[in-house]
């Protein structure tokens, strides 16, 4: 039967997993965007608006709404490059590393209702064979 082939649990579960983490985000007034982009900031420092969307995985035309709704907020800067007028660069605020705290938290919320029923080691266990799943099929990122 379909129900039992992985590609099918798979899909599914990806379904379930992205409206919780949707509805978990819009609950802090965020978006999945707005994650990968502070998180990309706060991990690897200041960045043109290229090298972020290279580093986050979000298409440029995606990154520029994505930045115009974190720089409203407070939460990035963007500045002329030194280097380079015609580029900026995108910098994390302290308001920006706060939010991305509560978005963490908002987060980490969401992965314990997705995986309520299984115990650390079958989640340690399935983030293991999902990660060689999306190494193989060069995917992740």
């Amino acid at each position: 039967m379909f129900t039992e082939l992985p590609s099918w649990l798979l899909t599914q579960t990806a379904a379930h997993a992205h409206r919780l983490v949707a509805e978990g985000l819009g609950a802090a007034g965020a978006r999945g965007y707005h994650f990968r982009a502070l998180t990309a900031l706060d991990r690897e420092g200041p960045a043109s608006q290229a090298d972020l969307g290279r580093r986050s995985g979000i298409h440029l035309s995606d990154l520029v709404a994505t930045l115009n709704e974190l720089s409203e907020g407070g939460y990035v800067e963007r500045t002329p490059d030194p280097s380079d007028r015609r580029r900026n660069v995108i910098t994390i605020t302290p308001p920006g590393r706060r939010h991305l705290r509560r978005l963490e938290k908002q987060l980490a919320r969401v992965q314990d209702d997705l995986l309520a029923p299984l115990s650390p080691d079958e989640r340690a266990q399935l983030t293991t064979l999902l990660t060689r799943l999306l190494t193989h099929h060069g995917a992740h990122n």
